[in-house]
């Protein structure tokens, strides 16, 4: 792990390097300068003059200098990441966010130390056009469908009502605050509070996501914070936009907010119909791909990211439509292509996503360091303790209303929990840099990066210690089978079925009306012939071995048997098992059953239903060791007659069990007691004398047939 660190400072150390490149003169040299030109003239100006001799070796640093810093800042992400994971205990306590950001702060302080300037900051457009497509588009693919749309009511209801709680809230709060201190903050209007709460409002749960994952935390928790995190990101850039073109404006009218509702909604509409086409063409293209299974993989980036740039070219959703083209090509595009492609895709897209979280939390650390910060004591803890605040009462009120609607209600724990997680990342700090030059610009900035920072280090280090402290509810660790995918449809299908005869019009009928039209139009025209599966349950199994092989979820523990840990059974055990096996075998096969119908329901009592007891294992240790005097605890020296019935009962019901407390006798030994037990009608008359003769007779007769047992 050592290593790994040196080696990381090693590349931080070239990465400046490449950066303070400069000439002799202290002065960067040109980015075009030609390799064949030189600086031959005394005075140090170019010569156009062609070398006097032919050079061995040369450098033209600038000819690659692009993608070359672009390989190490990749190559010093990755190697912070693993050093991270080799940390020891350090992913138990940190989360991995935390580290990177530190790394980030450390090179950028290394940068600043030496070129004694503002080390590089990762542009807007860099990271919404290249950084931010891939962590959706891993969100979008692997989203698990089934939870996410039974989920869908609450999960809209706290990303567009609880995004405006927050954006409103903070936004006016923050404004009563500059009202208040109209000394340091009086140039700070409405709009740009607003603006600002737009952004800050944005949530990144990248290290509770993380945590949920390492805790097993159950599914509805993690499916409401996934799903609020992926469409409160929408949410929020577009009311940036918004409020972005509102502040452009000379004055804002009442007709303007009315026209701003209206393209709301139109931004994240027409997000969704541009996935949902490039999502149906992915899965119309893959369907060709049989004879050039080499390139499938590559329609599903491409059009998932086509779908991206063409909704920000149209002033659309990007998020909205990236997530909807992975969700709606899934499904056709497992179908369509082969196993060895779907694993490709898999892999790509978690490397993809990997590599750009930790890109924005190291260029977070290193743009921290720089000297445009701006401090305001009112402003920034006014901030950081309205995001708290609002999200808080955000998650009760909404929650409250939203319990009565569902049958799972969310309970507080889980409340407190999705209100604590509401991390802040890296939407809000490339939003900040966006915003058009103002005097408090910078103050904006540096509140962002206090806030990411607290939320990152404080809430995201004791996230896992309150799950475990309020002993959050947990997932079953194994993957569902097929039979409980089934019966699980089963009662879909049910359900559905129950809403259409009391014409109720619920989401079990919707599903099943969206899966008719699926199976009957979509898979047909989508998925090729040959790919078709003949019947839904192979579908299902389908489905279970491709969410089991890309571990998707946690898979389960081995199962580990105690007994299998134990030494291995004896070769005269064995034979025992299996001799016994046999008799009881045969014992089964001689039973006779008297056989009924729904017309002779009552069986005839004056049936003998006395059956021949079942035999069981036992140990060579416990085969000598039967307690006799428990089974002639009879007042005449044998079994009674509840005891007899009882005894066949559990004969029955424990073949082949290691239980040493419970002996059985041999039918021989039954035989034995039935002979030797007294006809005489005046058994009370006997006497104790001739009872222990009897009892005597019968443990002779045990350890006679033990002794026969023991030589065959």
């Amino acid at each position: 792990m050592a290593a790994l660190w040196t080696l990381s400072l090693l590349l931080s150390a070239s990465l400046l390097g490449c950066l303070a490149v400069t000439s002799p003169d202290g002065s960067p040299l040109p980015h075009n300068l030609p390799p064949s030109l030189g600086t031959n003239s005394s005075d140090g100006s170019l010569s156009v003059d062609l070398p006097m001799a032919l050079r061995v070796f040369s450098m033209d640093y600038h000819h690659v200098q692009a993608p070359f810093e672009i390989v190490l800042w990749i190559m010093l992400a990755s190697l912070a990441k693993l050093g991270f994971h080799w940390s020891g205990r350090v992913p138990a306590v940190v989360p991995e966010s935390c580290v990177l950001i530190m790394v980030g702060l450390l090179v950028g302080g290394v940068i600043y130390g030496v070129r004694h300037s503002a080390p590089p900051t990762l542009s807007a457009d860099a990271f919404f056009l290249f950084l931010l497509p891939p962590i959706v588009l891993d969100a979008g693919y692997f989203l698990p469908g089934r939870l996410f749309f039974e989920n869908l009511g609450t999960i809209l209801w706290y990303a567009v009502l609880g995004t405006l709680w927050n954006v409103l809230g903070i936004g006016l709060s923050l404004y009563g605050v500059c009202l208040l201190a109209q000394s340091s903050l009086g140039d700070v209007s409405l709009l740009h509070c607003l603006l600002f709460g737009s952004l800050i409002a944005a949530v990144d749960p990248v290290a509770v996501l993380s945590v949920f994952q390492e805790m097993q935390v159950n599914e509805q928790l993690h499916i409401l914070v996934f799903g609020e995190s992926l469409l409160n990101d929408a949410v929020t850039v577009v009311l940036y936009k918004l409020f972005e073109s509102f502040l452009r404006l000379p004055s804002v009218s009442g007709l303007d907010v009315l026209l701003g509702g209206c393209r709301v909604v139109v931004v994240g509409i027409g997000g969704l119909c541009v996935g949902l086409f490039f999502g149906l063409l992915a899965a119309l293209t893959s369907r060709f791909t049989s004879r050039a299974q080499v390139i499938a993989p590559l329609f599903v980036f491409l059009y998932s990211y086509l779908s991206y740039l063409t909704s920000e070219m149209l002033h659309l959703s990007g998020i909205m439509a990236i997530v909807t083209c992975a969700a709606t090509m899934k499904q056709y595009v497992e179908a369509n292509v082969s196993e060895r492609s779907n694993t490709s895709i898999q892999y790509f897209l978690k490397m993809w996503s990997s590599v750009s979280e930790t890109l924005i939390f190291i260029f977070l650390g290193v743009s921290t360091i720089q000297d445009i910060h701006m401090w305001s004591w009112p402003f920034v803890c006014s901030t950081l303790l309205l995001c708290l605040i609002w999200r808080a009462t955000g998650v009760l009120l909404l929650t409250a209303f939203v319990n009565k609607l569902r049958r799972n209600a969310v309970t507080f724990r889980d409340q407190f929990i999705i209100a604590y997680g509401g991390l802040r990342g890296a939407i809000c700090f490339s939003l900040v840099f966006l915003i058009d030059d103002f005097p408090k610009k910078r103050l904006f900035i540096t509140t962002t990066i206090v806030v990411i920072l607290f939320t990152v280090f404080v809430q995201g280090m004791t996230i896992k210690p309150l799950v475990e402290l309020l002993y959050v509810k947990r997932k079953k660790r194994a993957l569902p089978t097929l039979s409980e995918e089934i019966h699980s449809r089963l009662i879909d299908h049910l359900v559905a079925g129950i809403e259409d005869v009391v014409g109720y019009w619920g989401q079990h009928y919707w599903k099943d009306k969206f899966e008719q039209f699926n199976k009957k139009y979509l898979r047909r025209f989508l998925i090729r012939n040959d790919r078709q599966a003949s019947s839904s349950i192979l579908r299902v199994y389908q489905e279970l071995e491709r969410r089991e092989q890309r571990g998707v979820e946690e898979e389960a523990p081995p199962i580990v048997d105690p007994r299998s840990q134990g030494r291995p059974l004896l070769p005269e055990e064995m034979e025992s098992i299996r001799r016994i096996l046999s008799r009881n075998l045969q014992n089964f096969n001689n039973k006779q059953t008297p056989a009924y119908s729904r017309h002779t329901l009552h069986q005839d009592t004056s049936v003998d239903r006395t059956r021949k007891p079942l035999y069981r294992h036992q140990s060579l240790g416990e085969r000598y060791s039967y307690n006799t005097i428990t089974h002639f605890q009879g007042e005449d020296g044998g079994l009674s007659e509840p005891q007899r019935v009882r005894t066949g009962l559990s004969r029955s019901h424990t073949v082949c069990s290691i239980s040493p407390r419970s002996t059985l006798l041999d039918s021989s030994v039954s035989a034995g007691l039935a002979q030797t037990r007294s006809t005489d009608p005046r058994e009370d008359l006997v006497s104790p004398r001739h009872q222990e003769t009897v009892e005597r007779a019968a443990r002779k007769h045990l350890s006679f047939v033990l002794e026969n047992e023991k030589q065959q």
